[in-house]
């Protein structure tokens, strides 16, 4: 099982008031809705091996330099040395260490890479896993994973992770056209605001279905624009024209990478704590009270 840390870390400080604090009066309602989130992954679906993985940088410079509007509207401030600056609510920004700490102590592997997003490493694991894959996140960029020969789905959180949408490849084909493969050929040509992705314009969800259905790939509608005798409209082969040095760029940023460089580590569920005192005393500052517990008691049972 594969997470998708800041996805679900977001929804948990969405989806749980603010109210949940500390003693101190700092709130901690996306680390009690995290711990809340794995407990019921944990003991729902019984993984093996589970890897938090993290946003090391949440706006690579690579992806940026191919489309310089990749995420940059939640841009609060640019780096030289290191990540921008994400424009994150001021009280879920303190709570991202304490997750961290808890993580870690708990024995939870927690991975990362330099220069690239979770989606990066969760592609990259997805692809060396050797048994079926559970990927939890609330980003339908990683549809783009799904593959039923290898048994990688994505679970999407419908409401909390109570309820959890299996996404396989017959439900990506029933809702948009394409099996996963085709999802990030889909994704590019209609764009994604919220990812700050152009899209060909003119070109929506369901026509570009219709193009993938019709020439295969990126590559047979791009052929396609090129043969006079291939069905197009005016109007789309135009736009697709003169979208060409986007598409030529587009699938790069798109694609999550699936060789990304990773650190060793220890994917196994831990069973008991890796640092009992150390997780003691984050459970006593922070006021982690149940989520811990609950948490804990799906690890040992």
């Amino acid at each position: 099982m594969l997470l998708d840390t800041a996805s679900l870390y977001f929804r948990a400080y969405f989806g749980v008031p603010d109210s949940v604090r500390a003693p101190d009066g700092t709130p901690v309602n996306a680390v009690r809705g995290l711990l809340d989130f794995i407990a019921r992954l944990v003991q729902d679906h019984h993984p093996d091996d589970l890897v938090a993985c993290m946003d090391f940088d949440w706006r690579p410079h690579w992806r940026v330099e191919l489309i310089p509007s990749y995420k940059a509207h939640r841009v609060v401030a640019e780096t030289e040395a290191g990540p921008d600056e994400e424009e994150v609510p001021d009280t879920l920004s303190p709570q991202v260490p304490v997750i961290e700490a808890v993580l870690d102590a708990i024995g939870i592997a927690r991975v990362g890479a330099v220069g690239y997003e979770a989606d990066d490493v969760i592609g990259t694991l997805a692809g060396r896993a050797a048994g079926p894959v559970d990927i939890v996140t609330g980003d339908r960029d990683l549809y783009q994973l799904v593959d039923d020969r290898r048994g990688v789905r994505v679970l999407y959180p419908v409401k909390g992770v109570g309820t959890l949408q299996a996404v396989d490849e017959a439900l990506l084909r029933e809702k948009y056209g394409v099996d996963g493969a085709g999802y990030a050929d889909l994704a590019l040509l209609r764009g994604d605001p919220s990812d700050g992705l152009p899209g060909v314009p003119g070109i929506g969800e369901k026509t570009a279905a219709k193009l993938l259905a019709s020439f295969g790939d990126l590559a047979g509608i791009l052929a396609a624009v090129d043969d006079p005798a291939a069905k197009l409209t005016p109007a789309q082969r135009k736009r697709l024209a003169e979208a060409k040095p986007y598409l030529a760029v587009a699938p790069k940023v798109v694609r999550v990478a699936s060789d990304v460089p990773m650190p060793s580590f220890d994917a196994a569920l831990p069973a008991e704590p890796r640092d009992p005192e150390v997780l003691e005393a984050l459970a006593e500052r922070w006021g982690l009270g149940g989520s811990l517990q609950r948490l804990l008691g799906a690890l040992g049972g």
